[in-house]
């Protein structure tokens, strides 16, 4: 079966979902996503999202400064000003879609502050900002009639010169992006989806690690498929972990503690009681998430702990409730009372702060081919992402791909001649099994091998075992019928083989990539 339309857009974050909103005013867009629409990583956003709206302290300069520092300075500067300026008109967007933002008694934003923030800019909806984005955005994408929500699809690969019999590689002049196979898994048919502009935005790759507060979604889909496709990634080896996941084994995803809460006041102390954070940050307890989370691994490793304690006990009980609400009713649950009671907490992993290469425009280095939002690499980040900045980056990055795709969208005619999925192979339970047991492996071996503190053995060692699940996985794609779980795995794999020698290629150690093998001092 083939579909057209004039764009395509893989995934319902803020990134996929905002972008759809701005473009469907000129041409028809499929909406594809794996699970349901709400199912994304933007879903699980609780902190909020950085701007700056209270110029009586706050301006760009401060913002731009602390985006700059948490990167370690390896940003692009240009990408870095363009989110800053632009943040506070798409706050607006926001807002005229539905998104509620609390505000104070005064009828101001009430603004929260979070690590490497110099001053309070984070709006957000209680601790719960992400859902509430999410929710007014499918909304009013749902009441579009130009937009065709496609859940339960899984995008396999990008359709480009390859798939009209051309040999193309990173450097082919010209390649360009035609669309992508479509696994319906309802019908368990391929189906071709054809469109001027494809819009890559499936979210980030957590669950390569053992240890994540992604959902199970975010298997690294979108840049698995970009990078087959032969666009350029980069700043794969900074994966970001979040130093306060709740410490409860029995649980996948791991529960976020949102920064907001170090923000408000919490201090993280050792299973002792003890402070910790002044040794190794002149900001304590709110130093950029790199930092943090390398002092928690650090002190868990010397004290053969599992986790350290966050202490929000000394702050008002009602304002805690109020503040967290999410939060304090989830570690209720589990017998924690946060008023009374310490927060455990341990690293986990959070964000890439790398992913697909893209220009100002958001568009990659093959034509008509955008990426935004965690899958894409737009400079913003650099080495370490500053807390709450990927939400804004993602609607700021999708407003100005928007713009560019529509100022094109005359002068480009859909691709004809893509032949259909040659749908051929078997499926036997000992080859899920398989399945399942070579994703554990991978995921042990980036979690053992390629966490918080990594070294060139360890890079070689990971690089060597991730190698043989590889060679498996490629064998048993080529003999039996693409399934969800067999193109996960294939996708978790390429990204993880990206992190491991992007990190082999830099050696010293920069924001989340650190090498023992190259020692750097935190309190910088």
């Amino acid at each position: 079966m083939v579909y057209k339309y004039d764009f395509l857009v893989i995934g319902s974050g803020i990134a996929g979902m905002s972008f759809a909103l701005k473009v469907a005013h000129k041409g028809k867009v499929a909406l594809i996503c794996k699970a349901g629409l709400e199912e994304a990583n933007t879903y699980f956003a609780q902190g909020g999202i950085a701007s700056v709206t209270n110029l009586a302290v706050d301006n760009f300069e401060k913002h731009i400064e602390d985006t700059m520092i948490a990167g370690d300075w390896i940003s692009d500067r240009a990408a870095v000003e363009k989110v800053v300026r632009e943040a506070p008109a798409q706050i607006e967007e926001l807002i005229k879609w539905g998104v509620d933002f609390d505000k104070n008694e005064k009828g101001e934003f009430d603004l929260h502050r979070e690590g490497g923030h110099s001053e309070h800019r984070i709006l957000h909806h209680e601790d719960l900002t992400g859902a509430e984005i999410e929710r007014a955005l499918i909304t009013s994408v749902r009441k579009h009639p130009n937009i065709t929500v496609l859940e339960h699809h899984f995008a396999i690969d990008l359709l480009t010169q390859h798939h009209l019999g051309e040999f193309v590689t990173r450097h082919t002049r010209g390649l360009a992006c035609f669309g992508a196979y479509v696994l319906n898994l309802e019908s368990n048919e391929i189906e071709t989806v054809l469109a001027k502009f494809t819009v890559v935005a499936a979210g980030g790759c957590g669950n390569v690690y053992s240890s994540t507060t992604n959902p199970s979604v975010a298997t690294g889909d979108g840049i698995a498929m970009c990078h087959r496709a032969k666009a350029i990634t980069e700043n794969m080896e900074f994966i970001q972990f979040h130093p306060t996941s709740l410490y409860h084994p029995a649980e996948k995803p791991n529960f976020l503690i949102t920064e907001a809460m170090r923000g408000y006041g919490a201090i993280l102390r050792l299973q002792n009681g003890e402070e910790f954070m002044d040794k190794y940050h002149p900001m304590k307890s709110l130093a950029p998430r790199d930092v943090t989370a390398r002092a928690i691994y650090t002190e868990m490793t010397r004290r053969g702990e599992d986790f350290v304690y966050l202490d929000v006990r000394h702050k008002d009980p009602e304002q805690t409730r109020r503040h967290f609400p999410n939060i304090y009713e989830k570690c209720l649950s589990l017998g924690i009372d946060i008023t009374r009671d310490l927060i455990p907490v341990t690293p986990a992993a959070h964000y890439c702060c790398g992913g697909v290469k893209v220009d100002l425009n958001g568009e990659t280095s093959i034509r008509r081919l955008y990426a935004l939002g965690e899958t894409s690499c737009t400079g913003l980040h650099g080495a370490n992402r500053l807390a709450s900045n990927s939400l804004i980056e993602a609607v700021v990055y999708a407003d100005q791909a928007a713009k560019h795709a529509t100022s094109r969208l005359s002068s480009v005619e859909i691709q004809e001649g893509i032949p259909d999925w040659d749908f051929e192979g078997t499926q036997h339970t000992e080859e899920m099994l398989m399945i399942i047991q070579s994703k554990r492996e991978m995921q042990a071996i980036m979690s053992n091998y390629v966490g918080i503190v990594r070294s060139n053995l360890s890079l070689e060692r990971a690089l060597r075992r991730l190698s043989i699940i590889y060679e498996e996985t490629e064998e048993l794609h080529n003999k039996i019928k693409p399934n969800r779980e067999l193109c996960e795995l294939r996708n978790m794999i390429a990204v993880a083989y990206l992190v491991i020698k992007q990190g082999s290629a830099l050696k010293e150690s920069v924001g989340c990539h650190y090498n023992s093998d190259y020692p750097k001092p935190d309190n910088k």
